[in-house]
């Protein structure tokens, strides 16, 4: 486990996918430890795909691959390349075993960076191949919601009518949409919201949201500038809610599978650097 600190903030995290799993200003715990009861899970990062794809499986030319749901780089050991007082930068690279998942040759750093009472979350992937490198990245963080989810409100940064798109399977999303707001720029969380597992949104319109204790204002601002799908994930009675910005999204349950043309794929040229920042801020 690697600890950063700038005496505001503490935050802790595992080299097993440079996953974030602790963040408190002493007084409050705002990431979800996990546990063997709801999720084991606190803030993986999601990368090469986000979410799944039919049968696991996407075609690059004619040539088949299979990769699991939400992409392998969660389950690798990174590198922990920089380490200082209030900052580290993880950094994982290609191996024969992603090569057979995912057949280009990159480098991914992960940085965390603690400023005041933010922590900034930087994503840098390096394409080191000969081709165009198609993927998709993304985060998965949990927060800590103490009392159960629905003591906590989702603030928006404008009014508007939040639209989800409803999964189809554990893998895919079909065309039926879900109003779950109307003109509001307030979300009230609800676990009935779940029964489908999660709530996505293809259109969101703003840069952040404001998760907020409605009794005691314990908050925290997420940012995500860049990132085109926001989703909202929890398990029934679970005590987090996961605020997720990704670029890049599910299978479509109507598919053709081809990599280079799925819905949200990011790309890049040999040698070119995609770079997303997103943040998380102590409100009170």
């Amino acid at each position: 486990m690697i600890t950063i600190t700038n005496n505001i903030l503490t935050a802790k995290f595992s080299e097993i996918g440079a996953e974030l799993k602790g963040l408190s200003d002493g007084k409050n715990d705002y990431i979800w430890p996990g546990d063997d009861i709801f999720w084991r899970g606190s803030c993986p990062v999601l990368f090469p795909i986000c979410s799944g794809l039919i049968n696991d499986t996407y075609r690059l030319g004619n040539k088949e691959y299979h990769i699991p749901k939400h992409g392998f780089a969660r389950n690798m050991e990174f590198v922990a390349e920089s380490v200082e007082q209030d900052a580290v930068t993880f950094l994982l690279v290609d191996t024969p075993e992603t090569f057979e998942q995912f057949p280009y040759r990159f480098e991914f750093r992960i940085t965390y960076k603690l400023s005041g009472k933010r922590l900034v979350i930087r994503y840098d992937i390096r394409n080191r191949d000969g081709e165009e490198m198609y993927f998709s990245v993304g985060g998965h963080e949990g927060y800590f919601c103490p009392e159960g989810i629905e003591q906590y409100d989702l603030l928006l940064p404008e009014k508007q009518t939040l639209v989800s798109t409803v999964l189809t399977g554990p893998n895919t999303l079909g065309y039926e949409q879900l109003t779950v707001t109307e003109d509001s720029d307030v979300l009230p969380l609800d676990y009935k919201y779940f029964a489908v597992d999660a709530l996505v949104f293809l259109n969101f319109k703003g840069d952040h949201v404001v998760l907020k204790n409605r009794d005691n204002g314990r908050a925290v601002k997420v940012s995500f500038d860049g990132f085109p799908y926001l989703l909202l994930w929890t398990k029934p009675n679970a005590p987090f809610i996961c605020i997720e910005p990704w670029c890049g999204i599910a299978d479509r349950d109507d598919s053709n599978g081809q990599f280079e043309t799925k819905q949200g794929i990011c790309h890049i040229n040999r040698g070119e650097v995609f770079v997303r920042e997103h943040s998380i801020e102590v409100l009170d």
